[in-house]
């Protein structure tokens, strides 16, 4: 059995989904909620090096790099249901040894928890039986006007990320290893940001890995959005030390004659109508020694948390961001 976990603020959904669970699985879906592994983002040439073996991965990007998982990641399984109540839902999923390159048997565990002060809570773990690599996240989509509200509501967004650098890439968003300062750029947003503004300038918009400062306990609000006409704000913590901001840039173009994504309640979605915030490590960690490992070894275990909290601004309020 699929399960959903859908958060609703004045009763309008503000996370897209598509129309049948079958679609999750399809080629074509961005990655709606899904829960992305076992390494999220890129991954150069789908090839990394561990413990001195050459290590080849599906290449199902470009036809040159790995993206999310492969072709049959973590998004496309069907997860096993340990425990659901009230408040919550706990899911694994067994990764064989091998699967879609990747050594040794990973199994991972997701847990959803719903509080009582409005936070979706998302708690990612793994253990595995070989040395692997394993960097999960989740791939939400938001809208705070609503699902199917689109682009011109999207716009209409503030954001802020509390980084001052982001990882440089080359023209297949593959990390060069270097990292940028962004002060003074249009990829600062440690202030809030109006999106329609940045937009009108980055015609291509956002999708950069965010190198965030966490605090010494590691959980860290690393991001807020806000949406002034329905006073609907958001905002994240997490214990990761990245967080890929997306504007959805591959969704179809209207602009362009292209047919857009049908969601829940005939809902349509189309390019830059809704944002990602995927907290992570950085993309194509094993490829660079200066960025944070994602390694894992049989003895240790992969620990990923991410707080969604929900809000309303109260009226009058002149920021809430």
């Amino acid at each position: 059995m699929k399960y959903v976990c859908r958060v609703s603020i004045r009763s309008c959904e503000d996370m897209k989904r598509t129309s049948s669970i079958y679609r999750y699985q399809t080629a074509t879906n961005p990655y709606f909620g899904a829960t992305i592994g076992r390494v999220c983002n890129r991954i150069a040439n789908g090839h990394f090096m561990l413990n001195g073996q050459d290590i080849q991965v599906s290449r199902n990007f470009n036809n040159r790099h790995q993206l999310h998982g492969g072709f049959l990641g973590f998004d496309k399984m069907h997860w096993q249901v340990l425990e659901a109540n009230g408040d919550g839902l706990t899911l694994q999923h067994c990764s064989p040894a091998g699967h879609e390159g990747y050594p040794g048997q990973v199994t991972a565990t997701v847990k959803y928890t719903l509080t009582e002060d409005n936070c979706l809570h998302v708690r990612m773990q793994a253990k595995t039986t070989k040395t692997t690599i394993v960097n999960m996240t989740n791939h939400s989509y938001f809208n705070l006007a609503g699902h199917g509200a689109g682009r011109e509501a999207m716009l209409e967004h503030s954001i802020m990320i509390k980084a001052d650098q982001i990882t440089e890439t080359d023209s297949d968003s593959i990390p060069t290893g270097r990292l940028i300062n962004v002060a003074g750029t249009l990829f600062d947003l440690n202030e809030p940001t109006q999106l329609g503004e940045r937009l009108q300038q980055l015609l291509n918009g956002y999708d950069d890995n965010y190198c965030v400062k966490l605090n010494d306990n590691n959980m860290t609000t690393i991001a807020r959005a806000y949406h002034q006409k329905s006073g609907r704000w958001l905002e994240i913590a997490s214990n990761q030390p990245g967080v890929q901001f997306y504007t959805s840039n591959y969704m179809p173009d209207v602009n362009k004659g292209e047919i857009p994504l049908k969601g829940k309640e005939d809902a349509k979605y189309v390019k830059q109508g809704s944002f990602c915030l995927e907290t992570q490590k950085y993309p194509d960690a094993v490829n660079h020694s200066n960025f944070p490992s994602i390694i894992l070894n049989p003895n240790e275990q992969y620990n990923h948390d991410v707080i969604y909290k929900f809000g309303i601004c109260r009226s009058g309020t002149s920021s809430c961001i």
